[in-house]
């Protein structure tokens, strides 16, 4: 017996699959913030820029000296501009 595929909506499957991840990225990122899900999400549309936000914390959250931490920030500046502005708009 063939399988038929005519009635699968492929766009469909991908977009839920694509939601299901931003949420749980969203969640991640909101249980090591002040922010919630609705928050992150809000400010962080796209999981790119969600993927810039979790870079960013890993060097601020890592064990390296504060020197090194400034120094990997100011390399990765352009990458992490938009970011930093969104933040710094939130939280003032």
């Amino acid at each position: 017996m063939a399988l038929d595929f005519s009635n699968i909506d492929i766009d469909a499957i991908a977009d839920d699959a694509a939601q299901k991840t931003d949420d749980k990225l969203a969640g991640q990122i909101s249980s090591l913030t002040r922010m919630t899900d609705a928050e992150i999400k809000k400010l962080f549309p796209k999981v790119a820029d969600a993927k810039k936000l979790v870079a960013l914390m890993q060097i601020v959250k890592s064990a390296e000296t504060r020197n090194k931490k400034i120094s990997n920030i100011v390399e990765n500046s352009e990458k992490f501009a938009g970011i930093v502005l969104k933040l710094l708009d939130k939280f003032l």
